[in-house]
């Protein structure tokens, strides 16, 4: 940790709280709880999800700090492109989910839901051409390789897919599943394979992805992440810079570095504040499929209703107390 860095006392009187409610179930989870941090240059977030262990979560703590006390890197563009977001729902709802993304031309859609069937997702899918140009799906490594090879076979008979995220869990299953769909114009895009890795670029060393999905925060911030997609830029891997399930502050984080990368290719996955019944501050409003690379900062009102219950702001901050410890060793 350097030397400017805040010590721990400063972020403890820094820290709030809050408590989102989500419009749909996303990643099991139907209430959102994240720490934020307000420093010198701004607000950050620190936001790792419960199940994420302190050696994990302390990435996280340090693109808060970078975010608060550091601010963004310079921009190179204004604006950024987003992707909708859709989750597994049924097709009938995809409509109204899209007509929360207006004018986007991408979608990016769940599917290999535990519960859900092969033909729910064909279904979502064909549903969602309907409506957009670009089709990307997401599995959140939930396939085997012999289930993924079926079921990218059968989403590509009636349309291409811009791109499979995680359709397997683990580097080797990737690499094995590339080699399957060879010829198959279809794109691997690698996402916790990279952002939960002790060394991101070997799955890029292992010919696991065609494209890299990156987020600020699981990689240490905005600097971080640029450092990355520089190297991954070198091997011919591009990447899309998504969210993390962030409240409007986080996203902030995001648009940032999305807006510093020398070339952007494809859509970010940073349009995921409609997924929040409320957020810390009126979300940034998207027109023709695109968000200004703008940080907000939260609405003190909305930051009081938001907080969350005294158990689980001791929760959170027992947990800032650790992840800091862990700071210089990291």
């Amino acid at each position: 940790m350097s030397a400017t860095a805040p010590g721990l006392d400063e972020l403890l009187a820094a820290a709030t709280v809050v408590c989102l409610p989500m419009r749909v179930r996303f990643r099991g989870i139907t209430t959102r709880e994240v720490l934020l941090l307000r420093g010198p240059a701004g607000w950050g977030e620190f936001g790792p999800f419960p199940e994420y262990d302190d050696r994990e979560a302390v990435s996280w703590l340090r693109s808060a700090i970078e975010c608060a006390w550091q601010g963004p890197p310079p921009s190179q563009r204004s604006q950024v492109p987003v992707n909708a977001t859709v989750p597994a729902v049924d097709a009938a709802r995809v409509p109204e989910i899209l007509a929360r993304f207006p004018g986007a031309r991408t979608a990016k859609v769940k599917v290999a839901e535990q519960g859900q069937s092969l033909a729910d997702d064909l279904a979502r899918v064909a549903a969602v051409r309907e409506h957009v140009e670009h089709v990307r799906v997401d599995a959140n490594g939930g396939w085997s390789v012999a289930e993924a090879a079926t079921a990218l076979t059968a989403l590509t008979a009636d349309g291409e897919l811009q791109y499979a995220e995680q359709p397997c869990a683990s580097v080797p299953e990737l690499v094995e599943l590339r080699r399957r769909l060879t010829g198959r114009g279809v794109r691997i895009a690698a996402d916790e394979s990279i952002r939960r890795a002790e060394d991101p670029m070997r799955v890029v060393r292992a010919g696991a992805a065609d494209v890299a999905v990156v987020k600020v925060a699981p990689l240490g911030g905005m600097r971080a992440l640029l450092r990355l997609s520089e190297e991954l830029a070198a091997h011919g891997v591009p990447v899309v810079v998504s969210s993390a399930l962030d409240t409007v502050v986080g996203i902030g984080a995001g648009l940032a570095a999305a807006a510093a990368l020398p070339d952007l290719e494809f859509a970010c996955g940073l349009g995921t504040g409609s997924l929040f019944e409320a957020d810390v501050a009126a979300p940034r409003p998207l027109r023709d499929g695109v968000l200004a690379a703008t940080l907000v900062d939260p609405d003190p009102e909305r930051l009081a209703q938001l907080q969350a219950p005294g158990e689980r702001t001791d929760w959170w901050l027992a947990r800032l107390t650790r992840c800091h410890g862990l700071l210089g060793g990291h």
